[in-house]
């Protein structure tokens, strides 16, 4: 299914580098390269458009300011040098957030969101996803406790240990790094110490993370750039 395109952005350079991207992914089309808000404007009243990458700093109107004012708009990824502004973004539902400079596999992993967007799970897609572990077990003392993805909230590395917390807390004999390839990828690694399921995110502030009102995980250094990019894989 070939994807229609437009590029916002005031620096020619910048969108010189995204039609470049463009030219090499057979299913994209071009259809407009703009330099400010009031051309998106203008071409998205006009024709069909599936793909809008949007820098967020332009002149005259922002690129957060115009997707406020859009009443329909296509999927949107940010392409911007400043990575204050994905909390942002991800409230107002962009499809993926691109920090300058970003590499070509990098976009082409964005457009591969739109696409699977566009065009729905496969039925055969489905079925796998439907047949994937949703459970796991593990030891605990003189136990063997099933425990439900779902279920748990965060993981915390306790030396030779782990502590799960679902509705209470599971202290089984295993590293973090060991148990974080056996979890699906609804979970993320925020800290050295800490895993959280990213369904159970509810706020982040600074470098925390909020699952509730109590529960309250930093965010490591190194680990940042990652949760930034996780909350523009929704």
């Amino acid at each position: 299914m070939m994807l229609q395109c437009i590029i916002a952005d005031d620096e020619p350079i910048a969108r010189q580098i995204i039609e470049t991207y463009i030219q090499q992914i057979p299913n994209l089309s071009l259809v407009a390269s703009c330099k400010d808000a009031f051309e998106v404007m203008q071409v998205l009243a006009e024709q069909h458009v599936d793909i809008l990458f949007l820098d967020i700093n332009m002149p005259k109107l922002s690129g957060l300011s115009l997707l406020k004012t859009l009443q329909v708009k296509p999927s949107v990824i940010l392409t911007t040098a400043y990575s204050e502004y994905a909390l942002e973004g991800f409230e107002l539902a962009v499809t993926d957030y691109l920090l300058k400079p970003f590499s070509l596999e990098r976009f082409i992993q964005a457009t591969q969101k739109v696409q699977q967007k566009t065009i729905g799970t496969s039925p055969m897609i489905a079925i796998e996803e439907k047949e994937e572990a949703q459970t796991i077990f593990v030891k605990s003392d003189k136990q063997i406790i099933k425990i439900n993805f779902d279920e748990i909230a965060y993981i915390e590395a306790y030396g030779n240990y782990i502590k799960i917390f679902t509705t209470k807390m599971i202290l089984t004999p295993q590293t973090l790094t060991e148990f974080l390839t056996k979890l699906p990828q609804q979970f993320v690694r925020i800290h050295k110490s800490f895993v959280v399921n990213f369904e159970k995110i509810k706020v982040i502030e600074g470098n925390l993370i909020h699952l509730n009102e109590t529960v309250k995980l930093p965010i490591g250094k190194s680990f940042k750039k990652d949760v930034l990019e996780r909350i523009q894989l929704s």
